[in-house]
């Protein structure tokens, strides 16, 4: 919200420099952004008058005029303006003026003619960016007056940044309220009195869409004068809001949104056929809005339609076809409350953004239109002339907001704020603000105004309640509480153990969004359902919620990558979530990646790629510290590459995957080595088994060693899982120690060489027993895997 800050003193003037407003709107949450002067820096410019032109002997482009500024004699000035004529009053920088840039005039000869001061477009004031010619003044403009006076341009343009929820300041009459609350002044709001209806043309009004627009203002106003001019007091507050004049109808209309908040829009009557209809657009409708643009509407945009088709996007922008021009001499003038459920997002959808559509979105006062129609008619009366017919208005009390009670209790403020605020100022600054209050023994009951969209529950009055005192006064106070324990149990290990063990090995941990692009979705994707949507998404390319942890690691891969990091190491904890809309499931999972080179570049070994066994040992590591019965079996994924992806099981239930990303996925991601990844179950990875005591055994333990012919598609994890079902008392544990393939073994078979260690707790064992295990643990392998004894 940018304004002038005379505009706003003419509302409320405190006894304030400009330093010490800005400082309080800013302490107040109303942060300040800039503070600018509405002119250039410059002096020694008049008013003056152009007496005579004539050609310049010798140059086709510059004129020699004669101008009165009020001196004893006329001034000799060469111009090349192309809108110089005789009668012109315009700004002129005489001799010893010092412009924007200190630009020094001078005395000068252009083409051999002397030159005594120089005529100014509003460029060369630093009024505005760009002119296409001398700034033209009005006809009752004083001559020899300085510009800097006449135009009152002693002044800054303040702007501010306001948060979503008050939208309540989007107007000048908003911050004045602020203003006089923080400053106890009192506001001189507008007095505006209900026009009297001096001609009997009405023009019908029907709303269909109650919900979106529960309320409808209109009113014709006809035989303006379509050659009047925007009175220059306007002109230059709109121009220090940031606004430029488009003719005298567009400009109060303008103007009324920036003094009071409420946007609104002009029709030309002439154009306007039947009646208007506020409704939602059907299919296949089109609009070309007041830019020229084409938009084909979508079926939840509210319109405003007359029988002919739609003339105006409700709430963003209006149309070009029903729009005012310079030869308009009939209006029907506008004034609406709009839904924000029903504006939000719309503007955004079309590749727009309007000053009407950026408050709409964050609400209007219900209750404002009818000051704003009245408002505006005055200022159109004054200005274009006409005659007004009767106010038209549709409303739904039911679909209208309804005002908050709140009741606000004295106690709950010293608890809340630390503070005992007294009694008269609590009912003064929310007096100010607009409330209502009336006492109550143990505080108020406040009826909060419609203006207020922010203000819910008792918490918010207390917010505004510190807001005004200062957040910065507020007493320092050391927080007390209890201290809430922690269930620390040993079937379950900490989520920072597993996060150390990755990091001990050479992992960064990644934090990645999400929602992720889609076609990196369905390329990591383990099964083909559709990702969950978003209504609202950042970017086309973060649009759907992730269904696994791996397309953020791939995508900060290839970030990283692109940025010659040749060695990358990557793991990440977060949710993924699957299902739909209507059922969506949040599952914490635990990532990793792995590519590049095996260790950093050094001299004491010979350098090597990162392969399958480097990802796997690193998901063992993981997978060690809560332990459990721990397998990788040969599977397929289909973003995985077909020989290596193993999906990984603990206590026989599958809980993740590991493998190398597909080739062809590799391939067009541009990257020059393999990357494998890994992704299992939070929770599965931290169920911990709880250890439990054995004593030592006194008695010998024995060490069997058995070579198994077995073919070369058994892998030891076949192995281990079938020598872990059995259940003796002897055999305490068993380990792979060599595998060997070649002479002496059958083409397509390889050796395998176990070692059994055998003890028992109470007594020694017997060779019989010993012998009987061996054959059992013998039997159950060649049953599982085929395996025979090695001779």
């Amino acid at each position: 919200m940018k304004f002038s800050e005379k505009w706003l003193r003419e509302w409320v003037n405190p006894s304030l420099s400009t330093d010490e407003l800005v400082e309080k709107l800013t302490n107040a949450g109303l942060e300040v952004d800039a503070v600018e002067p509405v002119a250039g820096e410059f002096s020694g410019v008049l008013i003056g008058q152009v007496k005579t032109v004539e050609p310049h002997p010798d140059a086709d482009k510059l004129r020699l005029t004669k101008v009165d500024v009020g001196a004893e004699e006329l001034l000799d000035i060469v111009c090349g303006a192309s809108n110089v004529r005789k009668g012109l009053k315009i700004p002129v920088a005489v001799i010893g003026a010092v412009l924007p840039g200190n630009f020094k005039i001078k005395q000068a000869k252009l083409r051999g003619v002397p030159s005594f001061g120089m005529l100014c477009s509003s460029k060369e004031l630093g009024l505005t960016e760009s002119a296409d010619g001398l700034m033209e003044l009005a006809d009752a403009a004083p001559v020899g007056t300085d510009i800097r006076d006449y135009l009152d341009l002693d002044d800054v343009a303040i702007d501010i940044d306001l948060t979503p929820n008050r939208s309540d300041c989007l107007g000048v009459a908003g911050v004045a309220r602020e203003v006089g609350v923080l400053t106890s002044t009192d506001v001189c709001a507008v007095n505006t009195s209900d026009v009297t209806a001096t001609t009997d043309n009405v023009f019908p009004v029907e709303v269909e869409a109650h919900d979106a627009c529960p309320r409808y203002l209109g009113r014709v106003i006809e035989n303006i004068n379509p050659q009047a001019e925007t009175p220059l007091w306007m002109h230059e507050k709109l121009r220090r809001s940031g606004l430029r004049s488009l003719g005298p109808v567009v400009d109060v209309t303008n103007y009324v949104m920036l003094e009071l908040g409420q946007p609104m829009h002009a029709f030309d009557l002439d154009k306007l056929q039947g009646q208007l209809t506020v409704r939602h657009a059907t299919s296949g409708e089109k609009l070309t809005l007041l830019d020229a643009q084409e938009v084909e509407l979508q079926s939840d945009t509210l319109l405003i339609a007359d029988n002919n088709g739609p003339l105006a996007m409700a709430g963003v922008m209006g149309g070009l076809d029903s729009s005012v021009t310079t030869s308009t001499t009939s209006l029907f003038l506008e004034a609406a409350f709009f839904a924000p459920e029903a504006i939000a997002g719309k503007a955004r959808s079309y590749g727009l953004h309007t000053d009407s559509s950026h408050r709409f979105e964050r609400g209007v006062d219900p209750a404002l239109a009818k000051l704003a129609i009245e408002r505006a008619t005055v200022l159109l009366l004054d200005i274009v002339g006409g005659e007004a017919g009767a106010v038209i208005e549709k409303s739904s009390e039911t679909a209208l907001p309804k005002q908050a009670s709140i009741h606000l209790r004295e106690s709950r403020i010293e608890r809340v704020l630390g503070i005992k605020l007294d009694e008269a100022q609590v009912h003064e600054q929310l007096s100010r603000l607009g409330l209502k209050l009336n006492r109550v023994s143990d505080g108020w009951d406040v009826t909060v105004p419609s203006f207020r969209f922010d203000l819910a529950i008792e918490v918010d009055l207390i917010e505004e309640l510190g807001r005004l005192y200062g957040y910065d006064k507020l007493p320092k106070t050391r927080p007390q509480g209890t201290v809430l324990t922690t269930n620390i149990t040993e079937k379950a290990t900490q989520l920072e153990r597993l996060q150390n063990v990755l990091i001990d090995r050479g992992y960064y941990e990644a934090v990645t969004y999400s929602f992720v692009e889609p076609k990196m979705q369905q390329l990591l994707a383990e099964n083909e359902l559709d990702p969950i949507k978003l209504a609202n998404p950042i970017s086309a390319d973060l649009s759907v919620m992730r269904t696994s942890l791996w397309p953020g690691l791939v995508q900060a891969l290839v970030y990283n990558a692109n940025r010659q990091h040749e060695r990358v190491r990557l793991f990440e904890v977060g949710r993924v979530f699957k299902g739909n809309l209507e059922n969506i499931e949040q599952h914490r999972q635990i990532g990793g990646l792995i590519y590049g080179d095996r260790y950093p570049e050094q001299w004491s070994q010979k350098q090597r790629e990162v392969d399958f066994f480097d990802a796997k040992a690193d998901v063992e590591a993981l997978l060690s510290i809560a332990g459990g019965d721990i397998r990788f079996e040969a599977d397929t994924h289909p973003a995985l590459h077909p020989g290596q992806t193993a999906r990984v099981y603990k206590n026989g239930d599958a809980i993740g995957w590991l493998g190398a990303i597909h080739p062809k996925l590799n391939k067009s991601l541009d990257l020059n080595a393999k990357v494998y990844v890994f992704e299992l179950g939070l929770s599965a990875v931290l169920a911990a088994q709880v250890p439990e005591f054995e004593a030592l055994s006194k008695f010998p333990a024995i060490r069997r060693d058995l070579a198994l012919l077995v073919d070369n598609s058994v892998t030891a994890g076949q192995i281990e899982h079938c020598l872990s079902k059995n259940d003796s008392d002897i055999l305490k544990s068993f380990q792979l120690f060599d595998v060997y393939s070649g002479d002496g073994v059958e083409h397509g078979k390889k050796s395998l060489a176990v070692a059994f260690h055998l003890q028992h707790a109470e007594r020694t064992l017997t060779d019989e027993e010993v012998d009987a295990l061996i054959k059992t643990v013998t039997e159950t392998l060649e049953q599982s895997v085929g395996a025979a004894i090695r001779s």
